[in-house]
């Protein structure tokens, strides 16, 4: 934003307020324009995220005036001299104004349906009460929201369809959209409010305190508090606290938090440890690289909430069109009623009851339930085949998508490493399940977990090891019946017993495919190898073939190793770009997004909230992490990479049927317009126009629950 040319650039104060209530763009749309109506504005940033307004302002304008003009619009806003923090803790969603309105909007329309039958000659006025009860408020919003620079808001829209509704006879139903549009809002605000705090979770990741080495002893700080430069001690099993190098020690550390990835990486000296990471069985002196706050989980989170920001939500159809159409209905009417009688003498009756039909006519209350109605009833349905979507505005951006962004690990793949091949030499694979199983016996390493699964399906019995023992980075050892046992990595193996040339073509070909492969020794000689790989889902290339059916292109976004990664890619026939971390997936979304493509990505960590947010259309997998699920537009509950498939399809059925709606609704009025006009339609086919048309379009929509796609 350009600051105005009237202030002084270097002395403009900048006032910071917690707003709350904000659930949507529309709602930092609303602030933004009432604040800049105010005397000697310079900057105005909203952020829905982070719940703040900050406001670069002259003399004519101070906090005080900024907080009065957000809480007029009806939001909160905390005592103009505090500066918001983002960290303030929520009061629980049924507690907050919107749920105890939609409450007693709810109370209200039930007492009305249960007097309407027990006094039928109250019925009317029951249904108005009940309607006013929701109403009002709404009304009143809109009356502020016009006031402050936004005269056709959505409130605007319902409290015009509430009252045409009511003026041609549908109290009942006018009361029952008003409660609908609240609840609405209502879970508009709960998601919100989940994602943020989900958000802010991400935090928790980074321990409270670190081992800070001052003068050659250790002593506990807090993490916050350390500076580029400190050295700090990460003993065995516990988080990383900053961002930086090793300067002594070698371990396995579980870097899921960051990459994604399932397997730990080993770390040795001068390789970079990053915030929010756990240590796996060797301690570390590391020296801190970046503080607290541009740590890698910090930058996360920051990449969340700029993407959220940045992103163009779609705006609502029915606010889009009510622009347009409320007001050219009220001009109409009014010319119909007034020019005639003007200008040909008509008869000054015939006209104004002319008038009115339109009016009735042009009420925009099919129009308003039609599409809901339609996004409701697709959202129903995906539900109920385990595909989350996250309202409205989601529905119709998943229409267009071009091209879908995959993670692998727990997306693309089952998430964990299985034994794909045993390969023995001069032994039994029972034998070498059985030994190898018995050296990882005690371990919970997931490479020890994919051994000891694969000895229990192949019924090879797991003897017990005696002197077992990890050797850090390179593998385990102990006996076994007599035998001197070694399983580890083909380096180290090689670095023991030389390999022969086809012992040695095995382990190539096996790493070629983008396997883990480990070699037993028993006894100074090569017994056998077991290849391991977190294999692609079942229906991982179904789903991708059915994306192209489509018209819609796939790549596969992975943290893992190239060669990992492109063996994967491979099976699936899809593009890959691997060892990236968040911001390049995030960075990657960007530059398809540049090209005009319009970009869904499907991920399952931590590692993909900020491509997850900057994408047009963000996708959950399966049972993923709380701020994967939080920050994604949408998710596929039961984890299948086909139901990403089956949520476009069903976006693309759902935005045909909006459209059938629309063009029924205005259709049936543009016909009754013209024979209004003209005499041959007066006030009571204009109500019967209106609610044929709310009924055709509601009974449209309904459709959607009983359509599915192939395999749902």
């Amino acid at each position: 934003m350009t600051e105005a040319a009237t202030l002084d650039r270097t002395n403009v104060p900048t006032t910071r307020l917690r707003v709350t209530g904000m659930d949507c763009a529309s709602c930092a749309a609303k602030v933004e324009a009432a604040v800049r109506r105010l005397p000697d504005i310079a900057q105005v940033q909203v952020s829905v995220a982070a719940e703040t307004l900050a406001v670069r302002h002259g003399p004519g304008t101070d906090a005080r005036m900024i907080a009065d003009t957000v809480r007029g619009l009806g939001y909160g806003a905390e005592d103009p001299d505090a500066v918001a923090s983002g960290n303030t803790a929520e009061a629980p969603w049924w507690r907050a104004p919107k749920a105890l309105l939609a409450a007693a909007c709810g109370a209200a329309l039930v007492t009305a349906y249960v007097l309407g039958h027990v006094a039928p000659i109250t019925e009317r006025w029951a249904f108005l009460a009940a309607m006013a009860v929701g109403l009002v408020p709404v009304a009143r919003r809109a009356i502020l929201a016009a006031r402050h620079g936004t005269p056709f808001s959505i409130e605007m829209l319902m409290t015009v369809a509430a009252v045409g509704a009511t003026v041609i006879g549908a109290t009942e139903e006018a009361a029952t959209v008003v409660f609908l549009f609240l609840i609405g809002e209502v879970l508009e605000g709960v998601a919100a409010s989940r994602a943020r705090a989900s958000i802010r979770g991400l935090t928790g990741l980074v321990p409270e305190t670190a081992l800070l080495e001052r003068d050659g002893t250790t002593e506990s700080v807090p993490a916050a508090s350390l500076k580029v430069g400190a050295t700090v001690l990460v003993r065995p099993g516990d988080r990383v606290p900053a961002d930086g190098t090793i300067l002594d020690g070698g371990s396995d550390v579980d870097e899921a938090s960051v990459t994604g990835e399932s397997v730990p990486r080993r770390k040795e000296l001068g390789d970079a440890v990053f915030a929010g990471t756990v240590n796996g069985d060797g301690a570390l002196r590391v020296r801190v690289t970046a503080a607290a706050k541009h740590n890698t989980i910090a930058r996360v989170v920051q990449l969340v909430e700029e993407a959220q920001e940045a992103k163009a939500p779609t705006e609502r159809l029915i606010d889009r069109f009510s622009r347009v159409y409320t007001p050219a209905v009220v001009a109409v009417a009014a010319l119909v009623a007034v020019v005639p009688p003007l200008l040909t003498g008509g008869a000054w009756g015939d006209w104004v009851y002319k008038g009115l039909a339109i009016l009735l006519i042009g009420c925009p209350c099919a129009l308003v339930i039609s599409t809901p109605a339609a996004i409701a009833a697709g959202i129903s349905a995906g539900a109920r085949r385990g595909l989350l979507i996250k309202g409205g505005a989601v529905l119709e951006r998943l229409a267009s998508v071009t091209t879908v962004a995959f993670d692998k690990t727990g997306t693309l793949t089952e998430g964990k490493p299985v034994v794909t091949d045993v390969v023995a030499f001069e032994r039994s694979e029972r034998d070498v399940l059985s030994l190898s199983g018995a050296l990882e016996g005690g371990s919970s390493h997931p490479l020890a977990r994919a051994v000891l699964a694969k000895a229990a399906e192949a019924g090879a019995p797991v003897p017990p090891a005696f002197g077992a023992q990890a050797i850090g980075g390179k593998g385990v050892a102990g006996k076994v019946g007599g035998l001197d046992l070694f399983l580890g990595s083909p380096r180290e193996a090689g670095a023991r017993v030389p390999f022969t040339r086809d012992q040695e073509e095995r382990v190539s070909r096996l790493q070629g495919e983008g396997k883990t492969v480990s070699v037993l020794l028993a006894n100074g000689a090569v017994a056998g190898l077991l290849a391991m790989r977190d294999e692609p889902r079942s229906d991982a290339r179904e789903g991708v073939d059915r994306l192209a059916s489509l018209g819609i292109g796939a790549i596969m976004l992975t943290g893992d190793t190239a060669r990992t990664g492109w063996a994967v890619a491979d099976a699936l026939g899809i593009e890959v770009q691997a060892e990236l971390l968040p911001e390049d997936k995030q960075r990657i979304v960007r530059e398809r997004q540049a090209t005009g493509a319009v970009v869904a990505k499907v991920g399952d960590g931590i590692n993909d909230a900020p491509a997850l947010a900057a994408a047009d259309v963000g996708i959950a997998m399966g049972g993923g992490t709380d701020v994967a699920l939080e920050t994604a537009d949408a998710a596929a509950l039961h984890g299948r990479v086909a139901d990403i498939a089956r949520m476009i399809e069903l976006s693309r059925r759902t935005l045909f049927n909006i459209r059938t709606n629309i063009a029924l609704a205005l259709g049936l009025k543009a016909v009754f317009l013209v024979t209004t006009v003209l005499g041959v339609t007066g006030l009571w086919p204009a109500i019967l126009a209106d609610t044929g048309a709310t009924v055709l379009v509601t009974a449209n929509a309904l459709r959607l629950l009983g359509e599915g796609g192939s395999g749902d």
